[in-house]
């Protein structure tokens, strides 16, 4: 259980760490986009107020606690699910991923009403409309991991005739 704190932790100072540098720092929120190296990796700014890709958007406040709600129990869940299962060390690491992201991205819309989502990657013949941070890095990560290296539970054992 410490391992996940401990991941779920450095997962949320990294996430805000960069949300606060890109944001404030780079003033992004001001200036909107940023080539790093284009078209490959770029900064642009987008607020999002849904889930991915916008989903379920709404400027309402009811839609904004909704997603607060539902990111906290899903944190809490998980929570609970990996303490009480003594899972391996990856599904841990796994589990603070997704949890550090999912309250990253709470604060986010606490603190602005939105997410602040500004990692936008595109191709030469291909501008990609969506931007991402860190915290939907480490939530899609953790989740993945989660499923992937889940126990498969009972597996079927064969008979063996004496």
């Amino acid at each position: 259980m410490r391992l996940t704190a401990i991941v779920a932790g450095l997962t949320l100072l990294i996430d805000q760490i960069s949300k606060i540098y890109v944001v404030h720092g780079l003033q992004l929120d001001r200036v909107l986009a940023i080539d790093v190296f284009p078209p490959w990796l770029n900064l642009r700014m987008a607020w999002n107020r849904g889930m991915n890709f916008g989903m379920f958007a709404g400027e309402d406040q009811i839609t904004r606690w909704f997603l607060i709600v539902v990111a906290l129990a899903i944190s809490g869940w998980v929570w609970f699910w990996i303490r009480k299962s003594g899972h391996d060390r990856r599904m841990q690491v796994a589990a603070g991923l997704l949890i550090g992201g999912a309250l990253g991205n709470v604060i986010d819309r606490i603190w602005y009403g939105a997410v602040a989502d500004f990692i936008n990657m595109s191709l030469p013949s291909w501008s990609n409309p969506y931007s991402f941070n860190v915290a939907d890095i480490t939530i899609f990560v953790g989740a993945i991991g989660l499923v992937l290296l889940a126990p498969d539970g009972e597996k079927p054992r064969r008979k063996t005739s004496a």
